[in-house]
């Protein structure tokens, strides 16, 4: 019990130590001070070398504004440029859909259960461009052959036409889960795929189907209603521009049918520019 006095009453020795010790030493000292009360075998402190002291590092200069953009970009940017490259480097429709099945840059890919790349002809000279696949278009790895798509094909019929003279895409290819609306980066990686395959096929005359096909296209933020109707232009890299008419999805016409007449002027629009490529039928608006 004389023992435990003694240490309570027991002299600090890092009130001791100089001011500009090394506070680790201190504790140090204090420790084996404390043992030796205890009656252990210590070594003698003085054989101990002295903490060497550490450079302290450089604070680096907080980022700019302008820096943390760049960086947010850099990040932002692999994703797409891949995809521009993979893209950009097809030269056939089967090489373009081959380089999809290997592309990894679309969260989608992961959730959806086929590829859902294109149907109809390529040679023909209307293309139509939706927005998504949904449920039936992911299991069967085809677009448009669910409720909307029966719908595209008696549109198609109206103008004399089906999937024998058209092809028939999507912006993505995978559908988003739940049909969610597809994100920004969903779409910004799978553009550039859309655009080489328009440029494969180079038709006489595109349609968007619905404002998310209409604004990736244009690059644009206004909203089908205002599109729609309008003669647009699709520029290819090359330069050649093809006429291009935004219209209702068939999937929004099931869902308000009657904005099917509007639709209708559209498809006459783009039958008449077919026939003789015009491009501004005012009267169909």
């Amino acid at each position: 019990m004389g023992r435990w006095v003694r240490l309570v009453n027991l002299k600090d020795p890092m009130t001791d130590s100089a001011p500009h010790q090394d506070p680790r030493r201190r504790a140090v000292e204090a420790l084996f001070a404390w043992y030796a009360e205890m009656g252990v075998d210590v070594p003698d402190l003085a054989s101990v070398p002295a903490t060497p002291q550490l450079p302290v590092a450089a604070k680096a200069p907080a980022p700019s504004a302008g820096h943390v953009v760049s960086i947010v970009r850099a990040a932002a940017m692999p994703i797409e440029s891949e995809a521009a490259s993979l893209a950009g480097a097809c030269e056939t429709i089967a090489a373009l859909r081959e380089a999809l099945t290997r592309f990894e840059g679309c969260t989608l890919k992961a959730t959806a259960t086929n590829l859902v790349f294109a149907d109809g002809n390529p040679q023909a000279p209307l293309m139509l461009i939706g927005e998504a696949p949904g449920r039936d278009e992911d299991l069967r790895g085809l677009p448009f052959v669910g409720r909307s798509g029966q719908l595209l094909d008696r549109m198609l019929a109206a103008i004399g036409h089906d999937r024998g003279t058209s092809f028939i895409s999507n912006i993505l290819y995978w559908r988003p889960p739940a049909n969610r609306t597809p994100t920004t980066e969903e779409m910004a990686a799978c553009l550039p795929f859309a655009q080489r395959l328009i440029g494969l096929v180079r038709p006489r005359v595109l349609v968007a189907l619905g404002g998310i096909a209409a604004k990736q296209l244009l690059g644009t933020t206004d909203g089908i209603m205002r599109l729609r109707g309008r003669w647009q232009r699709f520029t290819l890299p090359d330069g050649t521009q093809i006429p291009l008419m935004p219209t209702f999805h068939p999937a929004y016409l099931l869902r308000q049918p009657a904005h099917k007449r509007l639709a209708w002027r559209d498809l006459l629009a783009v039958k008449e520019s077919l026939a003789t490529g015009r491009t501004e039928p005012a009267s169909y608006q």
